[in-house]
C-alpha cells in the first residue's frame, strides 16, 4: 500500500474519531422541588425529586420562581406572540414538547423575561426524559422533565393552585450519547464510508489506467511485424471479436 493511501486512511480515521467525540456529552440531572399552594384551603404540598435533565446548551445553574403556563391552551408555545399566565419575576415557564424546536420555545419564554424554562416530554412517554439539543437558545436555565410530572403541574395551575419551583444542580452523568448524537454519528459514518469507498475506487481506477498505459507502451516498444494473412472471426455481436494473424518478421 502506498504512503499516500496510508495517509488518507489515517486522516479519515482521525476525522471519524473527532466526530464521535464531539457528539459524546455529559448529562447533568436537576433536582426539582415543586410546591403546590391552595389558597382556598391554605394547604401546601411540596415534592422533591431528581427528575430533570439540563439541556445541552443550558447553563448548569440553580433557578427558582412561580411556574407559569402559556395562555389560550397553546401549551407548546410555538407562537412568537405567546403570552403566559404570569410574568412577574422570578418566574419559570412550563412548556410542552412538540411542534417546534427546543430553542424556539426557550427564546419565546426568554422574550417574556423568564428566569428558567421547563419543557415536559410529550404524551405517552410517562416520565422519560432526554437531553435537549437547545443550541441557539438564550442563556437561560432550561431543563426537561417527564410528561407525568409536567402534566400534573399544568393541571394544578389550571385549577387555580399556585405552583412554585426550585431547580438545583444534581448529579453529572457521562459521557453518554443521546439520540441526536447517534443520528449524527450514523450520518457522519455513512459520509465517511462513502468517501472512503469513492477514494479507493478512484485510486484503483487510476492504477488500472496507469497499468494499461504501461502495457501499451511495452507493446509499442516491442519487435515490429508485417502481416500477410489476416483471418477475422466474429463470435457474436456482443461478446468479442477474434482476429487471427499470420505474420513474419
Amino acid at each position: 500500500m502506498s504512503q499516500e493511501n496510508k495517509s488518507s486512511r489515517f486522516r479519515l480515521l482521525v476525522i471519524f474519531t473527532f466526530l464521535f467525540k464531539i457528539t459524546a456529552s455529559f448529562s447533568t440531572n436537576a433536582y426539582v422541588t415543586v410546591t403546590y399552594y391552595n389558597e382556598t384551603s391554605n394547604h401546601t404540598i411540596t415534592e422533591t425529586c431528581e427528575c430533570g435533565v439540563y439541556g445541552l446548551a443550558s447553563p448548569v445553574a440553580n433557578a427558582m420562581g412561580v411556574v407559569a403556563i402559556p395562555k389560550n391552551n397553546n401549551y407548546q408555545a410555538c407562537n412568537y406572540n405567546t403570552e403566559f399566565t404570569n410574568t412577574k419575576k422570578p418566574w419559570i415557564a412550563l412548556i410542552e414538547r412538540g411542534n417546534c424546536t427546543f430553542a424556539e420555545k426557550i427564546q419565546i419564554a426568554g422574550r417574556r423575561n423568564a428566569d428558567a424554562v421547563v419543557i415536559y416530554n410529550g404524551p405517552e412517554t410517562d416520565n422519560q426524559m432526554l437531553q435537549m439539543a437547545n443550541f441557539g437558545a438564550r442563556d437561560i436555565v432550561a431543563i426537561m422533565i417527564g410528561n407525568l410530572k409536567g402534566t400534573k403541574i399544568l393541571q394544578s395551575i389550571q385549577r387555580g393552585i399556585q405552583v412554585t419551583m426550585v431547580i438545583e444542580v444534581g448529579k453529572k452523568h457521562g459521557p453518554w450519547v443521546n439520540h441526536y448524537s447517534i443520528f449524527f454519528v450514523s450520518v457522519s459514518f455513512f459520509i465517511i464510508t462513502a468517501a472512503t469507498v469513492g477514494y479507493f475506487i478512484f485510486y484503483s481506477a487510476r492504477r488500472l489506467r496507469n497499468a494499461r498505459a504501461q502495457s501499451r507502451k511495452q507493446v509499442c516498444n516491442g519487435p515490429s511485424f508485417q502481416f500477410k494473412n489476416i483471418s477475422l472471426l466474429i463470435v457474436d455481436s456482443v461478446s468479442c471479436v477474434l482476429i487471427y494473424f499470420t505474420c513474419y518478421k
